[in-house]
């Protein structure tokens, strides 16, 4: 079994927190996780996807968590909802740390009978699909580098695991080891049918919404778009209203994530539009019907897949980083970009330009070049990270760097 990062804060959250909620998509991991703490620790392990549990939960949540000993493991807690509320009395009445571990497979950011039922009493913890570190066995340090000032130095690494395949086959558990083309297909469609017919179903609490799979094939389709309703209506045949609406249904169960927009004046980071990231790259590339032999044909179809990977790899790293930075894209009025934007609280930044490419030229730093005027001394790097083997410097700060770099730059 892979380590996984997001382990050690768990465990620090469990020493003094008394409800920790690990949250993340559905089959990234959560139920392996919390199992072995569960052994771990001697705590009860229950799961709401049992309907027998499921049941006893929503008719009496409190006589349900009354006949269950602290500390308590509840695997799928989204699913009854009611049973946060004998939570929170359970935590007034004795606050003991690392008394509940719960999982979530919606974002309890995003629904607010479960963010508002454990406000100040829960520390959240997410978990993504499998970061490359964690499949080859390394804990990845490249953003705390990348705000350092040593220059880049690459490890050796212990794989050869094509970089494509790396994007194709996403970070799924399940779906990583799968070496067939035509069985990682199945995988994903039965995936899918699950997390829509279900998942959404029991938070949306209404059946037929048999629009989604088309809306979420069409943001796939647009890798790193900007989010655009009145464009997506024209393509769906949908409402604005109802767009927005299901868009939040899958922000909720972490197929899709908002990348807002860097602006130096904070305020109007608000107004901008931003851009539409699949959480897992092998699930867009399978909805938008990529595979080795179509990605040989036209190497134009990896770009978008390509910085959507980068993406999730640095929110995956956030979750360990020593001084986790926000995720930006960066656009300025004169056409000059930026794909994404590190920024930390002190307001230090960190540009990052994806390119498809084994070739990088000083045009390429022309939108990091550009943030670096507008942020100043906050700027500490631009980075271009592209298909090639060699780290290049192109001026003070300014480096090109294989994506490889994203788990073989540790700092150290």
């Amino acid at each position: 079994m892979l380590t996984r990062h997001a382990a050690a804060r768990l465990h620090t959250a469990l020493a003094d927190r008394p409800v920790v909620l690990l949250h993340g998509a559905r089959q990234s991991g959560k139920t392996t996780l919390v199992r072995t703490v569960a052994e771990e620790s001697g705590a009860r392990y229950i799961t709401l996807d049992d309907l027998t549990m499921l049941a006893a939960a929503r008719n009496d949540s409190a006589g349900f968590l009354a006949g269950s000993a602290q500390p308590l493991v509840v695997d799928e807690v989204q699913r009854a909802p009611e049973l946060l509320l004998a939570i929170k009395a359970a935590v007034d009445r004795k606050r003991t740390p690392g008394g509940f571990l719960l999982t979530g497979s919606a974002n309890a950011l995003l629904v607010p009978r479960l963010a508002e039922s454990l406000a100040g009493r829960m520390e959240i913890v997410h978990l993504w699909p499998f970061s490359q570190g964690e499949i080859e066995g390394a804990v990845e340090g490249f953003i705390d580098a990348a705000f350092g000032d040593a220059p880049p130095v690459l490890v050796r690494s212990s794989s050869s695991a094509h970089l494509t395949d790396r994007v194709l086959r996403g970070g799924y558990p399940e779906a990583v080891p799968i070496k067939s083309a035509e069985r990682r297909r199945a995988w994903f469609d039965a995936y899918v049918t699950t997390i829509l017919q279900r998942d959404v179903r029991d938070l949306a609490r209404i059946e037929g919404l048999t629009e989604l799979p088309r809306l979420l094939a069409l943001l796939a389709s647009r890798p790193m778009a900007q989010l655009n309703y009145a464009d997506l209506s024209r393509g769906t045949g949908l409402p604005q209203s109802t767009l927005k609406r299901y868009f939040a249904l899958l922000e909720m169960v972490f197929l899709v994530r908002l990348l807002p927009p860097w602006h130096a004046n904070i305020g109007k980071r608000l107004v901008k539009t931003p851009k539409v990231v699949l959480t897992d790259t092998g699930l867009a590339a399978h909805l938008m019907g990529i595979d080795d032999t179509r990605l040989a044909r036209d190497r134009t179809l990896l770009g978008g897949l390509l910085e959507s990977f980068v993406a999730m790899e640095l929110v995956k790293q956030s979750g360990w980083s020593a001084d986790p930075p926000a995720l930006y894209h960066f656009r300025a009025h004169e056409g000059d970009e930026v794909d994404l934007v590190l920024e930390r609280r002190g307001g230090a930044l960190v540009g990052i330009e994806v390119k498809g490419a084994a070739t990088v030229s000083a045009a390429d730093f022309k939108g990091l070049r550009a943030l670096a005027g507008i942020a100043g001394q906050r700027f500490r790097r631009g980075i271009v990270l592209y298909t090639g083997s060699e780290i290049v410097p192109f001026g003070a700060g300014l480096f090109a760097l294989p994506v490889e770099a994203l788990w073989r730059w540790s700092g150290k």
